[in-house]
């Protein structure tokens, strides 16, 4: 059986603190209350880059002004394969928000805690802990 691949792109959102913003999952989705890095699928047509700018504006109402490629890579579930391509953002336009009435949260990158995403999060985790510790 042939897996489904599904592209995601997703921002890690720094500000001047080094806190990192983050999204709760709602009910209903897969890992409900797992914490998040806000973004979403990539559609038909669209680049990584176009659906990170749709799916911020879309998701926490922020415009985003630079992003930078951060880490790609593959995440094997049982059903599907994820490509997942974050990006670093630490210049945007408006105020973070869950504008689909997930909860948000502003959390130290050295606090950040791989217990509480999804498993495909727990190297990019790793990552941002071990460069928060320099």
């Amino acid at each position: 059986m042939n897996k489904v691949t599904i592209h995601v792109a997703a921002g890690i959102i720094r500000d001047e603190f080094g806190k990192i913003y983050l999204t709760q999952r709602l009910e209903g989705q897969d890992f409900a209350q797992s914490l998040e890095f806000p973004g979403g699928k990539v559609k038909k047509g669209e680049t990584p880059e176009q659906a990170l700018q749709r799916e911020l504006e879309e998701e926490i109402g922020i415009h985003v002004l630079s992003a930078v490629v951060f880490e790609r890579f593959s995440f094997e579930y049982p059903t599907k394969i994820i490509e997942f391509h974050f990006y670093l953002i630490e210049q945007w336009i408006g105020e973070p928000f869950g504008r689909e009435g997930q909860e948000g949260m502003w959390i130290a990158q050295s606090d950040l805690d791989e217990g509480l995403f999804p498993p495909a999060n727990a190297k990019l985790i790793q990552r941002l802990l071990a460069e928060s510790e320099v």
